[in-house]
């Protein structure tokens, strides 16, 4: 019977919670040295905050360490000092994934980045931009600006991560087929092999070898049963690991009651899932040659194409190996995802103009731009106050309030910050 208790050690996806570093605080600072009692603005910008940055290594094989610890922080830059200096910049926090994570915004369902080979990485989560010291606000009116900005707060964001194996062929079939043991028939794998269905609960990658000394990648998935396509018997999840194979192998159980019924029902699953997938180039081998029914199909059998082999013998084994190997140089790898993720970065897109809703309360102000605005004034100042102000005219903001039919003493809300209107 099937071990009941079995756990695996594979994870093939997982939610974490990820939170890029604040950038720090610039400096208000002023130059003091002796004879020289107006020195000055000398303050300097904070430091950016950390990234949470994801790189894909063949050294990590599952994604189980971010099933046990789901939430990741990068740290905060430090704030600005006098005399110009610079805060530290905060360090990154890099998570190593296994080659083949697909990287999944949880929010939209962007697929963000596609981990398709060693060293690909993305930043997931970028930190914020450090806090301009005073310096940066000096100006021919104002000589001695005393206020300084506060930093950026770092991306948050909640990723689905989501791991797809690359193998240039898949072995697909019913529970039971023969996979497992084929598997181990071609390679130096050692997958768990039984007489009951559902022996294999996570896929399996195996290498074989061509005579000629070419390696072949090859996986086994989970036995897919009707239903599979919506999920049925975790068929979603088994599926996917296919997705990335060059070639699929479908494997037929020679002693099933109707072999090709079965094939046919498999292949309804995998066209289901994606079509792209259905018109995958593959091949059909029937396994279990070694019994006599089977023995007696392959007599009978005129079908093209069709292989026969025995795990237990290892008859049709060479030959099964040679045909993948060919059909693999003859076929395409399949179109990734997205972009190959070594060159993807996670930009900052232009921000709309500001847009401004009248509410029962007053005038409420949407967008990025003006959120980034609040950001970057210090409020407890009322010269940064003042510099807000300015701003506001700058971003069109004010004359969208306007536009509005806002009016002196009226309530402006933007995020948190709520002021009384009063036209300048």
């Amino acid at each position: 019977m099937p071990n009941r208790s079995h756990r695996s050690s594979f994870v093939d996806s997982a939610l974490i919670h990820v939170r890029a570093g604040d950038g720090g605080r610039g400096s208000a600072s002023f130059r003091r040295e002796p004879f020289i009692p107006h020195g000055g603005p000398d303050g300097g910008d904070g430091g950016n905050g950390g990234s949470v940055i994801l790189a894909a290594s063949s050294q990590v094989s599952s994604l189980r360490p971010f099933v046990s610890r789901p939430q990741w922080r990068a740290e905060h830059g430090t704030a600005g000092a006098k005399t110009r200096k610079e805060g530290r910049r905060g360090a990154d926090v890099r998570l190593v994934v296994p080659v083949g994570t697909q990287v999944v915004d949880d929010a939209s369902g962007e697929v963000i980045a596609d981990l398709t080979h060693e060293g690909a990485e993305v930043v997931a989560a970028r930190g914020g931009a450090g806090g301009r010291g005073n310096i940066h606000f000096k100006s021919s009116i104002k000589q001695a600006p005393d206020f300084a900005e506060p930093g950026r707060k770092g991306e948050v964001r909640d990723l689905r991560l989501e791991l797809k194996l690359i193998a240039d062929a898949g072995l697909v079939g019913a529970p039971n087929a023969g996979k497992s043991s084929l598997l181990a028939a071609i390679s130096a794998a050692r997958p768990k092999v039984g007489d009951y269905p559902f022996t294999t609960l996570d896929p399996e990658l195996g290498v074989a070898l061509t005579p000629a000394g070419d390696r072949l990648v090859v996986a086994d998935i989970p036995g897919l049963i009707e239903g599979a396509a919506q999920g049925a018997g975790l068929g979603l999840r088994f599926l996917r690991h296919v997705e990335r194979s060059r070639v699929l192998v479908y494997v037929v159980d020679g002693a099933a009651d109707d072999p090709f019924d079965q094939l046919a029902k498999v292949r309804a699953e995998v066209a289901a899932h994606s079509a792209d997938l259905g018109r995958r180039p593959s091949l059909t081998v029937v396994s279990k040659v070694d019994l006599e029914p089977v023995a007696a199909l392959r007599k009978r059998m005129r079908r093209r194409g069709l292989l026969f082999a025995s795990a237990r013998t290892g008859e049709g084994v060479p030959e099964l190996v040679a045909a993948i190997h060919r059909t693999v140089a003859e076929s395409p790898p399949p179109a990734p995802a997205v972009t190959p993720a070594v060159q993807l970065r996670v930009r900052r897109r232009r921000a709309p103009a500001p847009a401004v809703r009248r509410q029962s309360w007053g005038f409420e102000v949407f967008g990025d731009r003006a959120l980034q605005l609040i950001e970057r004034t210090d409020l407890d100042s009322q010269t940064s106050f003042d510099w807000f102000q300015v701003q506001l005219d700058r971003l069109g903001i004010t004359a969208a309030l306007e536009e509005a039919g806002v009016e002196a003493g009226d309530t402006v809300r933007i995020g948190e910050l709520e002021f009384e209107y009063q036209p300048g």
